[in-house]
């Protein structure tokens, strides 16, 4: 199989492995698939070309074949469901593997995206150390509740799957802030997770692309 992937030219996460094409790149290193990345500027992302592929003018999208996809978790679970490797064989555990899927990016982290968005568009508005509060406590019990099913598991559910390689990508948004680490065994799951041989390669293409835009300005 070949496919191609989209990514941000000019990143703001400053290499940070934030940008959601982390997260395939990431399945697909798992996966041992070989891929391309079409790099794109904003103003490409939101151009008819790159609107045919997603509509809302965002990355990642994967192009395999015929096959058009947006949402990186869309995608993950489409790749999951065609290569072995991120989603257990058995039905239920498979199902309780896409389940945490589901719960890293419906559960977890909407209230982790609205704090560091409020941190980025609010801080200087009348409201932000009012509101601030609440949006930390929302997320220290989505933590609170993640760390007492992890306990001292290796992963969230048996082996390793494509559920614990979003969750990770959700809970790397927290770099900002000490709240992981209010919780060392959430800690450790993400240190175990980022020490994984694909998770290096993938982060290291993606650092890469965002080296190669800082030196050119």
């Amino acid at each position: 199989m070949s496919c191609t992937i989209t990514a941000i030219e000019h990143s703001p996460d400053r290499g940070r492995g934030l940008a959601r094409d982390m997260r395939v790149r990431w399945a697909l290193e798992e996966l041992g698939l070989p891929y391309e990345v079409r790099l794109l500027s904003f103003a490409e992302m939101k151009e008819p070309a790159h609107l045919a592929l997603n509509p809302f003018g965002q990355i990642p999208t994967l192009q395999e074949g015929d096959l058009a996809l947006f949402e990186s978790g869309a995608i993950i679970l489409h790749l999951a469901g065609q290569f072995p490797g991120l989603l257990p064989q058995q039905a239920n555990a498979r199902a309780r593997a896409i389940a945490w899927m589901f719960a890293a990016l419906n559960t977890v982290e909407p209230p982790i995206v609205e704090w560091s968005m409020a941190r980025i568009l609010e801080s200087k508005e009348t409201w932000f150390d009012q509101r601030q509060p609440m949006l930390v406590e929302r997320i220290r019990s989505r933590l609170a509740a993640l760390s007492a099913r992890l306990g001292d598991a290796e992963w969230l559910d048996g082996g390793f799957s494509a559920g614990d390689l979003l969750m990770v990508t959700v809970l790397m948004r927290l770099g900002a802030s000490d709240l992981v680490e209010e919780h060392p065994n959430l800690a450790a799951y993400m240190a175990r997770a980022k020490a994984r041989p694909a998770f290096q390669r993938a982060f290291a293409a993606q650092l890469a692309v965002y080296q190669a835009s800082a030196a050119q300005g």
